[in-house]
């Protein structure tokens, strides 16, 4: 039976993952596996390969994690022990080792998209291995064992935009995928939203975000750049970050305390920024969404064929009567979002076309995709202005 190898001296180089076939990372997988997850693999793989170690820093590439392979000499052939001292338990609780893994199963599940699109054939197999990932990286978090003291695995980002007031710097934390519930996306900052972000700072009040008092609302928060970016941008707007899910809530509400410290002297702003759960299917209006908003906000949110429709109904219920929704949604040509940016038309009507009143398109603007920034199956973006027809 062979032995574990260590994961610095096993793991191939995220940096050059198209590189890798199915098998390789299947083999890298496993092997994660067998050290921290042994319980789950009665017989362990077969020979596997050692790659060289790399020193790799992508910083083109935006996405969850970091580099791959960091170069210690000390480390290299952990895994080449000889079989009489070989102490599995002691490569196990290897705190280099373990933060080395974490962060490679995170920057693997964040970029595993152009890979796991790449063949087609194999598509379904390389699925099942970022599903492995993820729940194995779960597993670091105690998700699977109910720790709730345990270390978060996430990463944290700074994100700088320039605006016309000097530089918006916002901090957020990219929790890791959940092993249980892969619907919540909200837990990593997609690319539609660093776009929209990027432009909203250049140009505070072409998007309604004048230095003024204002209620700002974002729907499918997420990591809540947007709505972050907006509460620096006007420091006495009220902002609203919304989502669904428990994780993601709990993650936006770390990201507020990590950019406003309650000790900073921006702690006035942070009682000024809320987080409050939103189901736009059968959506709640209960203080703070008891009244309603000059500005909303959303990058990426439509998922599924009812999602505009349900959006479009809060939006209604939640936009001033001068206000302004801005949305903002990838273009995805393949994969099973394929098109679901067509709802967004589907749903509301131009604003040459509309009779009477109601929320209506007032423009549309094709956004090129920008490069090392967004998901694998993105081509481009389309931001839409929404407002309330005459």
């Amino acid at each position: 039976m062979t032995k574990p190898t260590a994961p610095t001296s096993n793991l191939p180089p995220l940096a050059r993952l198209s590189r890798y076939s199915t098998d390789d990372i299947e083999q890298a997988i496993q092997n994660l596996q067998a050290i921290y997850s042994p319980r789950t693999l009665p017989t362990l793989p077969g020979p596997t390969k050692v790659f060289p170690k790399h020193l790799i820093h992508d910083a083109s590439v935006p996405d969850s994690g970091y580099a791959s392979a960091e170069e210690d000499s000390d480390l290299s052939g952990a895994a080449s022990e000889d079989g009489d001292t070989f102490d599995l338990d002691a490569l196990r609780e290897d705190p280099f080792e373990r933060d080395f893994t974490v962060r490679w199963l995170t920057t693997f599940v964040a970029r595993s998209d152009t890979w796991t699109y790449a063949l087609p054939d194999e598509e379904d197999a390389r699925t099942a291995l970022v599903d492995a990932a993820a729940s194995l990286l779960a597993s670091f978090t105690g998700a699977e064992d109910d720790e709730e003291d345990a270390p978060d695995a996430g990463l944290t980002r700074t994100f700088s935009f320039p605006s016309p007031a000097g530089t918006v710097h916002v901090k957020l934390n990219d929790a890791p995928l959940s092993s249980t519930d892969h619907t919540s996306v909200g837990l990593q900052s997609w690319g539609s939203a660093i776009v929209f972000a990027e432009r909203m700072c250049a140009a505070p009040a072409l998007f309604g975000l004048c230095p003024r008092t204002l209620r700002v609302l974002e729907l499918g928060a997420g990591t809540g750049l947007l709505g972050l970016a907006a509460a620096k941008l006007c420091p006495d707007a009220e902002v609203v970050a919304t989502d669904y899910h428990p994780s993601v809530l709990a993650n936006l509400r770390v990201n507020i305390v990590t950019n406003f410290p309650p000790t900073s002297p921006s702690s006035a702003v942070a009682a000024r920024v809320d987080v409050h759960a939103l189901d736009w299917q059968d959506p709640r209006y209960d203080e703070p969404l008891d009244a309603p908003f000059d500005v909303v906000l959303a990058a990426d949110v439509i998922y599924h064929p009812d999602h505009a429709r349900w959006i479009k109904g809060c939006v209604e219920r939640l936009l001033r009567e001068n206000g302004v929704f801005w949305l903002i949604i990838p273009l995805r040509s393949t994969g099973r979002h394929e098109g679901m940016g067509n709802t967004v038309e589907a749903v509301f009507q131009s604003s040459t076309t509309v009779q009477g009143k109601g929320l209506v398109i007032f423009s549309k603007e094709s956004i090129a995709k920008h490069g090392g920034i967004g998901r694998a199956d993105e081509s481009g973006y389309t931001l839409f202005r929404i407002g309330w027809a005459a």
